[in-house]
């Protein structure tokens, strides 16, 4: 078996979704995130700005790296009553924080490619300047729907994407051409605060996942009020869309579980409690990136949308 055989073989074993195997090159389009970034879409991730040369260009992240090898990791788990009771907690961010689950056993992969020779097996899951949805369609692991994610064949797209730059020379793969969303629209459609300017386009700023992790301070109010009971990221774009009803199964990394640890509360829950209980029962999970104050403005908004919401006709 060759050496990526055995690579692939080996991400299997570790419990990876798909992968891939791509160069190193610049992306193609690169002036697009030029583009997004002086229309304001990134809102306050300044840091988009200052890594926008690396993610056009992945070669000046790791100048000594000849290949990427490219892994989705399935966090998918099915929704139950639970789940959809504000305050709501994206998929993703159900089990432990995703970037030590996952990178642990990126880990474990590239020191299978250091004890085959490699002298650089650098990973990355979400954490850093890497265009990994890009380097993930290049890699042949699927295409980028109309609501900017990656989508794979006979999976859908509730998956991480996770790298691993390495200066062996493996035969690359090739890249996915096709697109299969065709005429259907029902992501666009159905996010309530209208962050997509258009197809494969979106407005950060608007989104809910951007408005409940990143952004820093209230969250202004004809935003807040259509939020959907929403209390950290956002599932609508993933979850009405086809390839995921019909294909999305559950995933077997029991970390990514859900631990629902916020199904029954309200906003008392995080109003009552300081930092140090805070990292004490939340440090381990994706709700550390907007911290104690983030939570507590982000539970109000969420119980509130959702009164607004059954308010509606």
């Amino acid at each position: 078996m060759s050496l990526a055989g055995e690579l692939r073989a080996r991400a299997a074993d570790l419990g990876f979704l798909a992968c891939g195997i791509t160069d190193t090159g610049p992306v193609p389009n690169g002036d697009r995130l030029d583009a997004w970034l002086a229309k304001g879409y990134a809102g306050t991730m300044r840091y988009l700005h200052r890594q926008a040369r690396r993610r056009k260009d992945p070669s000046l992240t790791v100048p000594e790296a000849l290949s990427v090898v490219v892994l989705l990791e399935n966090y998918y788990s099915p929704e139950t009553a639970a789940d959809r009771a504000a305050p709501r907690v994206a998929k993703y961010a159900r089990g432990e924080d995703y970037h030590r689950v996952t990178l642990q056993r990126l880990g474990q992969l590239a020191d299978f490619l250091l004890e085959r020779g490699a002298r650089v097996a650098h990973p990355w899951v979400d954490n850093g300047p890497i265009p990994e949805r890009e380097l993930a369609r290049r890699a042949g692991l699927g295409w980028i729907g109309k609501n900017t994610m990656l989508i794979r064949p006979g999976a859908g797209s509730y998956c991480f994407i996770g790298t691993i730059f390495t200066d062996l020379p493996l035969p690359a793969d090739p890249p996915f051409a096709t697109d299969h969303c065709g005429t259907c629209t029902q992501c666009l459609d159905a996010c309530p605060t209208g962050a997509f300017v258009e197809p494969h386009v979106l407005d950060a700023t608007r989104c809910i996942s951007y408005l409940t992790i990143e952004q820093k301070g209230p969250i202004a109010g004809d935003l807040a009020e259509r939020m959907q009971g929403w209390a950290f990221g956002c599932d609508i774009c993933n979850d009405v869309c086809p390839w995921n009803r019909r294909f999305a199964e559950p995933t077997t990394v029991a970390e990514l579980l859900p631990r629902r640890t916020l199904a029954g509360v309200d906003e008392t829950l995080f109003e009552a409690m300081d930092d140090a209980e805070f990292r004490r029962r939340f440090g381990d999970t994706p709700f550390e990136r907007p911290g104690l104050a983030g939570m507590r403005r982000n539970v109000r908004a969420a119980l509130a949308s959702a009164h607004e919401e059954e308010r509606r006709p």
